[in-house]
């Protein structure tokens, strides 16, 4: 790996945003923010911030908003890789609170851009001069192709000793549970790294506890199982112990993009040699701090704003 040379490269779909700017339902609403999204990219923002360098690789229609898309992540200090599909448009969810408890997010991602990736869009030598490679379950349901091309990516990394890192991340509104299970189940085994929430474990293993989980992960080749308990914190699973860290007393204004900023987190700490626990700490105040405005990327940490959460200055008025 050169020194110019991303630690993590990702890959998948990244779609403009329109999200309500008040509570209530889209059938009301006066207005919408319009910005971008997508899992894979949140993470790289999320990793760039924190001053690991990250690429992105992706398709993005021949449109507006796909040139917002690059315009956004590259904005943030990424890599972009991007392939313009002129014959596809650019995706697009729409996020609305119907009430200050809940959140609904519609996609039209349907023959998007995005879902049209192939291995072929995958440069030359961009996985095997990385130190990571992170992918999530939401790529392999978009299409054929596309989860063709992220087996080849791990391929690639497996080749060449690059960690692999896989988020389940699993959407019920691109494949049901029992469709999307061996999919998934089968990139988790493949992978060195594998986080997800309990009721997605139980997708990849039907009726199995999250030990039971983890220890079929490591029979695979996974050494690490990283369990997100959302508030209540999180936990790492090795063959050597069980790590747990608590979560972070906030007031959640919009968790979409929290699991996101957790995997860049725990991604930055793990790279840069830290223990479980400083890890996990680390992860959780992330994923934290992603939740304290609205957005599926816009705040997650800088290091400085990171370390003065750890702080937690008394006096909320800084001068």
């Amino acid at each position: 790996m050169t020194a110019a040379s991303p630690s993590v490269v990702t890959l998948g779909e990244t779609m403009a945003l329109m999200r309500t700017t008040d509570i209530g339902s889209l059938r009301h609403a006066n207005a919408l923010a319009l910005g971008i999204g997508g899992a894979e990219s949140n993470v790289a923002i999320g990793l760039a911030r924190l001053g690991v360098a990250a690429s992105w690789l992706g398709r993005v229609g021949d449109d507006s908003l796909g040139e917002r898309v690059v315009r956004e992540i590259r904005g943030d200090g990424v890599e972009v890789h991007a392939v313009v599909d002129a014959e596809a448009r650019t995706g697009l969810m729409v996020k609305e609170r119907p009430s200050t408890a809940s959140t609904a997010v519609h996609y039209y991602r349907a023959g998007s851009a995005g879902s049209r990736l192939h291995r072929s869009d995958l440069p030359q030598g961009w996985v095997e001069s990385a130190a990571l490679l992170h992918i999530t379950g939401i790529t392999p349901l978009l299409s054929e192709t596309a989860r063709d091309a992220v087996h080849a990516a791990v391929d690639r990394a497996r080749a060449s000793d690059v960690i692999v890192s896989f988020d389940i991340n699993y959407r019920s509104a691109l494949a049901p549970a029992s469709t999307a299970g061996p999919t998934l189940r089968e990139l988790a085994e493949r992978a060195d790294i594998v986080f997800g929430g309990e009721e997605e474990f139980e997708i990849l293993y039907p009726h199995a506890s999250i030990a039971d989980s983890a220890a079929r992960l490591r029979a695979a080749g996974c050494a690490t199982t990283v369990v997100k308990l959302g508030a209540e914190g999180a936990a790492v699973i090795t063959a050597d112990a069980v790590v747990e860290a608590s979560g972070f007393a906030i007031d959640p204004v919009d968790t979409v993009g929290a699991g996101d900023a957790f995997v860049g987190g725990y991604l930055s700490a793990l790279l840069e040699g830290l223990d479980a626990d400083a890890t996990l700490q680390r992860a959780n105040a992330c994923g934290a701090m992603a939740c304290l405005i609205p957005g599926d990327w816009e705040a997650a940490p800088t290091r400085r704003e990171l370390d003065r959460f750890l702080n937690r200055d008394s006096d909320p008025v800084r001068r």
